[in-house]
């Protein structure tokens, strides 16, 4: 029995002494651990908020649109930008809203919503979308220099064909119909053949006629 209490004496001194030596670095990993856990438990919170908020406010935005409430639509996106800049629906409410601001003749609010877009977009494929409106409405408003300085940035391969046309459409505003020919002509060969945004390509080509 005497051998049995030494053995569980000894025991104890060695764990004494590990917890000694290392019992801080333990204490100290698992704080952090449980710190982590708890840390994405709220991240994770956080962000079902953003994206349950997000939602409610986009549907307004498209509830807008079904009922022709420009107000709505526009009132709902600001929300959504101000709100939830970091989430898809603020970047597509923005797009949206442009287009209203554009066709109502607002090209300086259109502008404003598209560069922040372009500036908050996460998916490429909305930046890309962005900068292409952005460029169109820079082209109404004749500041042509700019617009092919927004055409001018990098873009996806699916948009490659509508960046050209467009950039034809500005060369051929600044007077120099053979780059603007050869733009309208890349896009049209990028274009596929069932495509039927080739037509207009293609009339855009026969109006230029055969290079000087």
């Amino acid at each position: 029995m005497a051998h049995f209490d030494l053995e569980q004496q000894e025991q104890i001194d060695a764990i004494k002494t590990w917890w000694e030596r290392w019992g801080n670095l333990v204490t100290t990993v698992v704080v952090v651990a449980a710190l982590v856990v708890t840390g994405l438990s709220g991240w994770r919170w956080y962000q079902d908020r953003q994206v349950e908020g997000a939602s409610l406010l986009y549907l307004a935005v498209q509830e807008g649109l079904q009922a022709n409430n420009q107000t709505r639509v526009r009132e709902a996106a600001a929300q959504l930008v101000e709100k939830y800049p970091g989430t898809g629906h603020a970047v597509l409410a923005a797009l949206i809203a442009a287009r209203l601001d554009f066709e109502g003749g607002d090209s300086k609010s259109a502008r404003s919503r598209l560069e922040w877009a372009v500036a908050n977009a996460k998916q490429d494929e909305f930046r890309d979308l962005a900068r292409l409106r952005l460029a169109a409405v820079l082209v109404d408003d004749r500041d042509l220099v700019a617009a092919l300085r927004v055409l001018d940035a990098s873009h996806g391969n699916a948009f490659d064909a509508l960046f050209l046309d467009l950039r034809g459409d500005v060369l051929f505003a600044q007077g120099d119909a053979n780059a603007a020919r050869n733009a309208y002509q890349s896009a049209f060969d990028k274009l596929d053949e069932k495509s039927s945004y080739r037509n207009l390509v293609q009339l855009k080509l026969d109006a230029l006629g055969e290079a000087r």
